[in-house]
């Protein structure tokens, strides 16, 4: 563990990469998305790193790395090649199936399975039916009194629209690397931001992370 309490990865493990950002936690500890998308959806800082790693001082680059091609080797029988073809399906595809490239077919398939596994964020039993109160300074102004279980809402709506605008980001085929590894700093920073209320969630794999490097 380094300063803060916060983990301190190897070089050869992915929380040590300027690509990786925590966002959330659960039992395996800090996890979150791969700027580049070499690996899909959350996962711990503690995976083995790729061939794209970039160290947390080196500079962002402008263009991704070029992933050198790849020769599949044909091994040619001798004699007749009776060559098989498949059926044409009966059931054409729908057309906005066959319009999506390759990122946004998968990009939905990780929202329909975070859709079917997402569970309800729940407030801390000890904070149940409390409230705030907010008492101005001047003393001839009436304090307000808000309960908790709407301001937990209200935080809780705004981690999920971040984690959408981080996905987008990370989608978005129009922005360079350097772009995304810049306006997914300022979603984190806003993820560091809002960890004064993760005292306010039930379940610690509920609430904020920050940049901990």
């Amino acid at each position: 563990m380094s300063e803060g309490g916060a983990p301190a990865y190897g070089p050869r493990e992915c929380g040590s990469c300027r690509l990786w950002r925590p966002i959330l936690e659960d039992e395996r500890g800090p996890i979150g998305p791969c700027m580049l998308k070499v690996r899909t959806g959350d996962f711990p800082g503690t995976a083995p790193t790729c061939d794209r790693y970039l160290a947390r001082g080196a500079a962002i680059p402008t263009e991704p790395p070029r992933e050198p091609s790849r020769r599949r080797a044909v091994t040619r029988a001798a004699g007749p090649v009776v060559v098989h073809h498949a059926p044409a399906p009966s059931t054409p595809l729908p057309e906005e199936l066959t319009d999506m490239t390759r990122e946004e077919f998968a990009q939905a398939i990780r929202e329909a399975l975070r859709e079917e596994e997402a569970t309800p964020v729940r407030l801390a039993p000890k904070w149940e039916g409390g409230s705030v109160v907010l008492k101005p300074g001047d003393p001839s102004t009436q304090a307000r009194e808000l309960p908790l279980d709407a301001l937990f809402h209200k935080i809780v709506m705004i981690r999920d629209r971040l984690r959408v605008l981080e996905q987008k980001i990370n989608a978005n085929e129009k922005l360079t690397d350097a772009e995304k590894v810049d306006l997914q700093q300022y979603v984190t920073r806003c993820y560091g931001s809002l960890t004064t209320f993760n005292l306010l969630f039930r379940e610690e794999r509920d609430r904020f992370v920050g940049d901990k490097a």
